[in-house]
């Protein structure tokens, strides 16, 4: 009996080993950078003629290109949830939430989705930002324009008020009143679609203006770990040209990113033990017109990683009528648009092709910073962070100067 009950035991050992989620290998990065720009496929943004030189061709130089990087969904909300939650989109977050509408939930799937339709999720569903405030680690979003105009949006925590329709969908030009204009947009800050943050004196201490950045860049210990970059409806790429005269597009996002990664990269605490990376939210559309002049909008779709479509979309393909013009979306995919990697633990000119996405930027976040867990589809089965086992990106390590 005595050595039946150690047999026993020791298999349960052995079972608890092999069900064991494994533990992500150590790393010397205590501060990650993302930077996210807007609406280009890999295509454009890398390719060897690109108006954005210093992202096509310097920061791969300097670090490690994925070329394989997909965004999760169209327009622009839907990834940026993504990014932060592991949540896939609804009709309304696909739709970049033009009326800033409750979530109305009737359930959630066994692999963390929620269903039901809205934008501002209950305090229910976590994100990268909760888990880091319960192991005690920091976070920032840094929003260029956000508070330029009060009557918009605030400067800390700004959204608008819950079921009302959103001011930022565009850019407010430059006025007597307003000398520099204001194109934040809401729908590119992921933090305030959820009430676990917005319901919280979190937001107002954690999501700012990009104008706090240089004060925070100074000393490692005032550096969050996790440092979230949006940059204007202008320096995104996103318009073309801006509201302030700017030609926008690809030019404006790469002055955006040589005036701001060297000074990411020249701060405390990048040098001791950063990552920064730079993406897109989504790619691009095809634009065609149809026999009777209808202008027709196709998204491919394309996506990677065994993406599923989440519960709230329902079939593809898709035709919706937004205005004169029919949007096709062929898949529930963003395209693939590409990643580089900086940091001083990474070689630099390496080509990596290993797919991934927006929930493996996830997966890989929560692994660096150890956070026990993985939300949504970022803990989808098979889903692979940048430095694991199976990926061709280098692991960080120190390396002898």
């Amino acid at each position: 009996m005595h050595r039946r009950l150690l047999i026993a035991l020791a298999l349960l050992v052995l079972a608890g080993v092999a069900c064991a989620a494994p533990t992500p290998t150590p790393t010397p990065i205590r501060h990650v950078f993302v930077i996210v720009l807007e609406n280009q496929g890999f295509e454009a943004s890398f390719a060897p003629n690109s108006p954005a030189s210093y992202l096509a061709r310097q920061l791969p130089r300097d670090g490690v290109l994925l070329t394989e990087y997909y965004g999760t969904g169209h327009y622009s909300l839907d990834n940026y949830l993504a990014m932060v939650s592991g949540q896939a989109a609804t009709p309304e977050t696909r739709d970049d939430c033009e009326r800033f509408a409750d979530f109305r939930s009737t359930g959630t799937t066994p692999d963390g989705q929620a269903i039901g339709r809205g934008c501002v999720y209950p305090a229910s569903v976590r994100t990268l930002a909760d888990e880091l405030e319960a192991v005690g680690l920091r976070w920032r979003g840094y929003f260029e324009d956000m508070g330029n105009d009060p009557a918009r949006e605030a400067r800390a925590c700004g959204h608008p008020p819950l079921d009302a329709p959103d001011p930022t969908q565009s850019a407010a030009p430059p006025s007597a009143r307003l000398p520099h204009g204001d194109a934040y947009a809401v729908r590119h800050n992921p933090f305030v679609y959820f009430h676990s943050l917005i319901d919280s004196p979190a937001c107002a201490r954690n999501v700012v203006s990009l104008a706090a950045l240089p004060q925070d860049l100074e000393h490692a210990s005032a550096t969050p770990n996790f440092v979230f970059i949006a940059p204007n409806l202008c320096h995104d790429g996103h318009d073309a040209p801006c509201a302030t005269g700017e030609p926008g597009g690809l030019t404006s996002a790469d002055r955006f990113l040589r005036h701001w990664i060297p000074r990411i990269r020249a701060s405390p605490a990048y040098r001791d033990g950063g990552l920064i990376v730079v993406t897109f939210d989504e790619g691009d559309a095809e634009e065609r017109g149809e026999p009777d002049g209808t202008r027709v909008t196709h998204y491919a779709g394309r996506h990677c990683c065994g993406q599923l479509p989440g519960p709230n979309l329902g079939p593809f393909p898709q035709r919706v009528r937004d205005g004169e013009t029919v949007v096709e979306f062929a898949d529930f995919g963003g395209e693939r648009i590409g990643a580089v990697l900086l940091s001083p633990f990474l070689p630099g000119g390496v080509v990596a092709r290993t797919p991934f996405n927006h929930y493996s930027l996830l997966h890989t976040l929560e692994d660096l910073f150890a956070v026990g867990g993985h939300l949504g589809y970022a803990g989808q089965p098979g889903q692979r962070g940048f430095f694991e086992d199976g990926s061709d990106v280098p692991r960080p390590q120190v390396r002898r100067r």
